[in-house]
């Protein structure tokens, strides 16, 4: 039974799908790093919010964890290269609390625009400064959007509802989904000299780190208002702060802050500025949503192979994983058959489908692929960390789908390049689930790729079979499977065969010695 830590504070139904799915669980919060390294070796999963560190020290203790599940959408809190690395895979629930964090901005986005804030302290202090708060009106507005994603879009639509119009900048998006959406695309230039208010959805990376940097703040339009319920670090603190006491920028409001819990701030006490302790996920039905979800996330990857909103590897749903299962196992086989014959000698790999396999989610068959091929390198290689580390050897990684009907109704092909040039194996499924080895550098054989085995290329001569059988008997060497293939009488030879043991190193020279040997060499799958 896979076993479930709960890290952080999250709803009681996140314990309760995990039991009804079969995962064991412990919930268990406010450790230390150094208690949660004692205590992570045991599980196979990990459940978060924004409270664990997720560490490459933690990882390396680590040593059964499959999964880390983050309840929410920034994971600024999990190391994931070094996750990807150990073979984890990490998700995160996107879409749990989309709708809550779109509403806290645009309740952000009036409170600027009427003083809110402000004209309730005031009130409240019995002064009824009706003239002081003089609001503006956000229909006919502009409204600019930095990030059209999720949460973006459904702030997108909350707007075009209120009258608004919306510009979008977000490299990511399409002419066509602009459309769809509602809104118009825009460089970041233009939105910058257009936006009456600026709403910011974006990820935290190197290329959105201080997106509205002082140079940017610069050359936005005066008086425009600014809304953050993103990331902290999107915006320049210091430079916002001088934008505000300018004038330039007329407001702000802030749900994130680059240093958090925020207890200090040049921001705070600065007129025109609004700030909330990240309250972006923060309702009810958000807390249970997200919750919800990465229990089911996670308790159908440690059950049934599904990956749902994963960060390092290929999306497989519950539904896909039957289905893809033989094939990512036929994939699993080629890549371990040509990592094993070619070795250091691969250069780079193409993954060619057609037939039945063209239908399919290639990316999983593709993971399957590299975790046979870099299995080589690594007896801790997996789907997770295969990329990796073919992306760490300089490995040049092809996807190619063919519609065209081959012998096959469905087939596998991978060809690798090395300094000799290119060679392909290439393999189908029998009966819709048992994978067949159908073609091995160029010669059609027939074969399983199971267990031990041998694999010899020879010169197609009368009486070689005999003289082989003869030597592995002698060895003591019990055969289980023989398959022959040839590329024309006379000429070159293969010849795979399972065995029941492990071929001793001994035995090799032997092989060489018989005539006609040209290479022998022994695989396990």
């Amino acid at each position: 039974m896979p076993k479930v830590l709960i890290s952080d504070k999250m709803d009681p139904l996140a314990a309760q799908i995990f039991r009804n799915r079969g995962v064991e669980v412990d919930e268990i919060t406010g450790k230390t790093k150094d208690e949660l390294i004692a205590m992570i070796g045991q599980y196979d999963g990990l459940a978060i919010r924004s409270s664990t560190k997720v560490t490459k020290e933690v990882l390396a203790a680590a040593t059964n964890l499959k999964v880390v599940g983050r309840a929410g959408i920034g994971v600024d809190n999990v190391d994931i290269p070094a996750a990807s690395a150990a073979g984890v895979v990490v998700m995160n629930t996107p879409f749990g609390n989309s709708i809550t964090t779109a509403e806290h901005a645009i309740a952000l986005m009036f409170a600027l625009a009427r003083d809110l804030p402000e004209a309730d302290k005031s009130t409240q202090a019995g002064k009824w400064e009706k003239n002081r708060f003089m609001g503006v009106e956000v229909t006919n507005k502009t409204l600019g959007l930095i990030g059209a994603g999720n949460i973006g879009s459904i702030v997108a639509d909350r707007a075009l509802g209120l009258k608004m119009k919306v510009v979008a900048f977000d490299p990511f998006l399409t002419p066509e989904r602009a459309i769809e959406m509602g809104v118009e695309k825009a460089t970041l230039e233009e939105l910058l000299a257009r936006a009456d208010f600026i709403t910011l959805h974006t990820p935290l990376t190197d290329s959105t780190r201080n997106i509205l940097s002082k140079e940017n703040l610069a050359k936005t339009k005066k008086g425009v208002r600014i809304i953050n319920c993103a990331r902290g670090g999107l915006i320049d603190e210091a430079a916002l702060k001088e934008a505000l006491d300018s004038g330039h920028v007329a407001g702000a409001a802030l749900d994130v802050f680059v240093e958090e819990p925020a207890k200090e701030s040049p921001l705070f006490g600065t007129p025109g500025f609004i700030s909330t302790p990240h309250l972006g996920a923060s309702t009810n039905e958000a807390q249970v949503n997200v919750a919800i979800q990465v229990a089911e996330q996670m308790a159908d990857f440690l059950v049934n192979g599904g990956v749902t909103n994963a960060l390092n590897m290929p999306s497989l749903s519950a539904e896909e994983a039957p289905k893809l299962k033989p094939y990512m196992a036929l994939a699993e086989h080629l890549g371990a058959l040509v990592g094993q014959l070619e070795g250091d000698a691969v250069q780079a790999v193409s993954i060619e489908v057609e037939g039945a396999a063209a239908e399919l989610n290639i990316k999983p068959i593709t993971g399957a692929v590299l975790a046979g091929l870099m299995r080589v390198y690594s007896d801790t290689v997996n789907m997770v960390n295969a990329p990796h580390l073919a992306k760490e050897r300089g490995l040049d990684v092809r996807e190619v789908r063919h519609d065209r009907e081959g012998d096959y109704s469905t087939l596998v092909r991978v060809t690798v390049k090395t300094a000799a040039g290119q060679k392909s194996v290439a393999g189908t499924l029998f009966a819709n689930a048992q994978p067949r080895l159908v073609e091995i550098f160029g010669i059609k054989v027939e074969a399983d790729l199971d267990g031990n085995m041998l694999y010899i290329v020879n010169e197609d001569a009368p009486g070689f079979i005999g003289r082989l059988g003869t030597t592995l008997g002698e060895a003591g060497v019990n055969i289980g499977t023989f398959h022959l293939g040839r590329r024309a009488a006379g000429g070159e030879a293969v010849v795979l065969l399972s065995v029941d043991q492990p071929v001793d190193v001994a035995l090799k020279p032997k092989i060489y010695g018989l005539p006609g040997v040209k290479t022998a060499k022994a695989l396990r799958f």
